[in-house]
């Protein structure tokens, strides 16, 4: 199959999963891929295209999350959109808009998006060793890994996770996998209740696997502590989503009454909470709040963390820690599972936690990024001023800025690209946000300064 609609160049700056998704956008955008066309499998584009899965299934992803394409069960991906046109357009008129987006996209200079990590936070010496120590193993390479994770790592997984989040987790309770979305995928096949709720912010990646799933989301709104309990209490549901540590509308993580309210709520109804840990454990400003999990003793919470900001987001292992309601019923059906995660990551991981490495590596990572953010809040304050309201993420790494324009935030975010600036677009004009784990700390006054010549040209309100 020929596939002359993709165009990558693989010693680009741009990821490879990022220029696939654009080709793949600016084809079905074009018309040269039409609703409900089927597309290739992950697999037979990556033999195809020698590409790592992990990008293609990124691509996929990116695509369904936008609804250019959807995911049937069983069956494959499918074109969702139908092609863009003016009134005077043709499919044969160069594609200008993504032919734009393409050159700005060779232009950017400074990256404030989430999709990367500085390398100043990646200690690549002492990773690339515990790789080959594991590919000197024989019997390694010639056998199929534990579709649970491979056991050695989860007895490490059980050690660090207490001492470090305080989740109390044997290593028969935790289950590994290729980040959030395929234990996800897991966890909804042990649930009876096919609705889930979550907070009115959304979490777009999750969203997408419970409609994969079936399932029905249900936005409750949120206060500054918060999910609403009222609301929650209301609903009816039996299972709800969180992200604690993530920064709440009172700009911080998720406070204690909150979260024990959560889980009596959880027992009084025997519902579920599925704690969604990202990053927990990079709490720099104060001291990490214990997770949900181990408040609970393990019960009534599904906990689930990832490694891809502490290790590299190429890594894809993520780990879920399964309350005794659930792990029965896991483990009868554990054997019709393939592990998706790397066997050769999985034992390199084990021998980077025990050899303590992760925890040390943990320690520079809160100074790096404090020191980031302190550096990049005082830079937007001395370029935009006091008009200009600041909403730190502090452990999803972001900074969100709402400034004093009525622009749309697509249009704010390809002006800051014409100045060579890659930030992230927000629902609300006005506002953007500055993802600051992948920019140098050196870099970061430099480039709110192009970000402040971009806009300040603008109307302001």
């Amino acid at each position: 199959m020929t596939y002359d609609y993709l165009v990558l160049h693989p010693n680009a700056e741009v990821p490879l999963y990022q220029q696939l998704y654009e080709s793949l956008r600016n084809s079905i955008e074009r018309g040269h891929l039409t609703r409900n066309e089927k597309l290739p499998s992950i697999r037979k584009l990556s033999e195809d295209l020698h590409l790592s899965r992990t990008t293609i299934e990124m691509a996929y992803q990116q695509l369904c999350v936008e609804g250019y394409v959807r995911a049937r069960p069983q069956s494959g991906f499918f074109v969702e959109a139908s092609p863009l046109r003016s009134e005077h357009a043709t499919l044969s008129e160069p594609p200008v808009r993504s032919l734009q987006a393409e050159t700005l996209e060779s232009r950017i200079r400074y990256n404030f998006g989430s999709d990367s990590v500085d390398s100043v936070c990646i200690d690549l010496k002492i990773w690339r060793r515990h790789i080959r120590d594991v590919l000197t193993r024989q019997e390694v390479l010639t056998s199929y890994g534990d579709p649970q994770g491979e056991p050695a790592l989860r007895e490490a997984l059980s050690s660090y996770c207490y001492g470090v989040r305080g989740v109390k987790a044997s290593p028969g309770q935790i289950v590994v996998g290729a980040g959030t979305q395929p234990l996800l995928y897991l966890l909804c096949g042990l649930l009876s209740e096919k609705t889930v709720a979550m907070d009115e912010r959304g979490f777009p990646q999750a969203e997408r696997v419970f409609a994969d799933c079936g399932f029905s989301v249900l936005h409750l709104p949120a206060d500054r502590d918060g999910i609403r309990m009222d609301a929650l209490e209301a609903s009816g549901v039996r299972a709800v989503l969180v992200r604690p540590s993530h920064s709440v509308q009172s700009g911080t993580a998720m406070p204690m009454n909150r979260r024990f309210a959560l889980l009596e709520w959880a027992k009084a109804h025997r519902a579920l909470v599925i704690e969604d840990d990202y990053n927990g454990e990079l709490r720099y400003n104060a001291r990490p709040i214990p997770a949900m999990q181990g408040m609970a003793s393990g019960e009534q919470v599904a906990y689930i963390g990832s490694f891809s900001k502490l290790l590299l987001p190429s890594v894809r292992i993520g780990y879920m820690v399964l309350p005794s309601s659930l792990l029965a019923d896991y483990r009868s059906r554990v054997r019709s599972y393939n592990q998706t995660a790397s066997k050769v990551e999985q034992l390199a991981l084990c021998s980077y936690v025990k050899s303590g490495q992760l925890e040390r590596h943990l320690r520079r990572l809160r100074k790096l990024y404090a020191a980031k953010s302190i550096e990049l809040i005082r830079s937007v304050q001395k370029a935009f001023g006091p008009r200009c309201r600041l909403f730190l993420q502090e452990t999803a790494l972001r900074l969100t800025l709402f400034l004093p324009y009525e622009t749309p935030s697509e249009e704010l975010c390809q002006l800051a690209a014409q100045r060579g600036v890659r930030v992230i677009a927000e629902k609300e004009p006005g506002s953007v946000t500055l993802g600051f784990a992948g920019i140098p700390l050196e870099d970061i006054p430099s480039a709110v300064e192009q970000l402040h010549i971009a806009w300040e040209t603008l109307p302001t309100v």
